[in-house]
This record gives C-alpha cells, sequence and structure tokens, in this order.
C-alpha cells in the first residue's frame, strides 16, 4: 500500500472526518480556506485516488460522489502491516517503535493486544473475556 502525497492526504483526511461520500465540490469545499483549489485539481486528485482503490465512487446524477474503501484505522494499521513485513530487523524496528511512545500510547496498545490477543489460549477470541469466567485465576489444578 503507498503513502499518500501531501495532497491526497489532505483530501483523504477531510473524506474520513465527514464519514459521508462527497462530491468533487464538496470535497473543494471541505479543503477551504486551508487551500484554493481548482476543480480540476481537486477532480484529478480523487480519480486518482479511486485508481489506487483507495476511493469508491458512484454516480450521483451528473456527479461522482467519492468514499474512503478502509477507515482511517484499518488504513493506518494496513501501512504498519506493509512496514513490518518490508523491514528487515523487525524485532528490533518494534523495540525502537515502541520506544518512541508515550505513556498514554503505550497503554493503548497494552489495551490492543489485550483485546487482539486474549490470554486463555484464543479461546475466547476477540472480545471474549480474556481472564474467563473465574476472572483470571490459573487454571492448573492444585
Amino acid at each position: 500500500m503507498a503513502r499518500f502525497g501531501e495532497l491526497e492526504e489532505q483530501v483523504m483526511l477531510r473524506l474520513w472526518a465527514v464519514n459521508a461520500p462527497l462530491s468533487v465540490r464538496e470535497v473543494r469545499e471541505a479543503l477551504r480556506p486551508d487551500r484554493e483549489l481548482a476543480y480540476t485539481t481537486v477532480m484529478t486528485v480523487l480519480d486518482k485516488l479511486h485508481r489506487k482503490g483507495e476511493l469508491r465512487r458512484r454516480l450521483d446524477g451528473r456527479a461522482y460522489r467519492y468514499e474512503p474503501v478502509l477507515s482511517r484505522e484499518a488504513h493506518t494499521a494496513a501501512l504498519m502491516r506493509d512496514d513490518w513485513l518490508s523491514g528487515g530487523g523487525r524485532a528490533g524496528a518494534l523495540v525502537h517503535f515502541v520506544e518512541g511512545m508515550s505513556a498514554e500510547q503505550v497503554d493503548a496498545l497494552r489495551d490492543a493486544l489485550r483485546v487482539a490477543l486474549p490470554e486463555d489460549g484464543g479461546q475466547g477470541g476477540p472480545g471474549g473475556d480474556p481472564g474467563g469466567a473465574d476472572g483470571g485465576a490459573d487454571p492448573s489444578p492444585g
């Protein structure tokens, strides 16, 4: 998955924020007052993002309405997966990544790992009770 150019990123941020299909005119309006862009420039960016598979579009009258294929969170996760798979020293890269996190980010990562990887050996699945019915006590006899 390719990273966005600067203008592509601004367009995607507006589309993710609205969370609804937008026309070229509406995207152009959403970019103001930060950017004064020609209608054709916005149309070209949206078309490029569509051809890259980042946006889906549907005809509404005579104009297309565009919306992201992935949520912002899913897109970020895909970028992280791609970076992880392309990295040579994966464990080292992960250590550096975590070392650069704030305490709040580390807490969020711990919470995400608890949800994604329950400690009951995968029995509960995502969203299940990670500690089991007994509140996480050791299940071994004795």
